[in-house]
């Protein structure tokens, strides 16, 4: 399956990184087109993809075609290729750019899909939320989740639950690194270098994360599985309530539906 991207910014490069990192694709498989040539040339050669000169070439050339706009982009760049879509996947990550909309601005029949990826898909560990009504065929959503399946967990989720979970995917990486960075700093502070702080924090999270994913304990009791009567780590987790951590995280997510609304 050949995989054009129509627009070529972080995300797009994201997934096409993790795409070939996880051998879901060769470099030679991907296509991408871009407003700024000079950017596209280096950014495409640096992965060894094939750059486009315009989004009917790409279109032309690729089986599934991501469309990697800006949302306000959308219906510039696709009304002119529509009819080139016809017989190929379209995946949107553009943010807000639901199915209803896509069927405004596209023509009639073309089998698209929302999705929404965050950063980790580069390395085969990210979230692909995908909007719940969609178009594809049963057999054509087979196909994505096969090939996007290789980048990280694939969600499928109604339109009223999608914006929140865009938020706790889609901003969580930021606010895992600034945990990552705090942790680490803790440790620098008391000694550690630090190169192996980030590397011994880093390594911490991610098995973290594939315990729960293995044993779906609750994260109650991963943490009191940790914590002795009168031990080092309550001394930390009394510190951490002391101070609002929990309410803090939540607050944050508050904070981006605020800023939505």
């Amino acid at each position: 399956m050949n995989i054009g991207f129509i627009g070529f910014g972080n995300m797009a490069q994201a997934m096409a990184d993790g795409l070939i990192l996880t051998k879901a694709a060769e470099p030679r498989q991907i296509f991408a087109c871009a407003k700024n040539w000079d950017k596209l040339a280096a950014a495409a050669g640096s992965r060894g993809v094939n750059p486009c000169r315009t989004a009917a070439e790409t279109a032309e050339k690729s089986d599934l075609v991501v469309v990697a706009v800006k949302p306000y982009l959308v219906e510039e760049v696709l009304a002119p290729v529509g009819g080139l879509l016809r017989g190929k996947i379209l995946i949107s990550v553009a943010a807000g750019v639901g199915c209803d909309r896509l069927e405004e601005i596209l023509p009639e029949g073309i089998h698209h899909l929302t999705v929404m990826p965050n950063t980790p898909v580069s390395v085969g560990e990210g979230v692909i939320l995908c909007e719940q009504k969609h178009t594809l065929t049963e057999e054509e959503f087979e196909k994505f989740t096969e090939l996007f399946s290789r980048l990280g967990l694939v969600e499928t989720l109604p339109a009223s639950q999608f914006g929140i979970a865009g938020d706790l995917t889609g901003c969580g990486p930021a606010f895992t690194a600034m945990y990552l960075e705090a942790l680490a700093d803790g440790a620098v502070l008391y000694g550690l270098p630090r190169e192996a702080a980030y590397r011994l924090a880093s390594q911490m999270i991610v098995g973290t994360g594939k315990l729960w994913q293995a044993s779906k304990a609750h994260p109650g009791t991963m943490k009191d599985a940790v914590c002795s009567p009168g031990g080092l780590t309550i001394a930390g987790v009394a510190e951490l309530e002391q101070k609002g951590f929990r309410a803090a995280v939540i607050g944050a997510l508050g904070a981006i539906q605020e800023r939505k609304n």
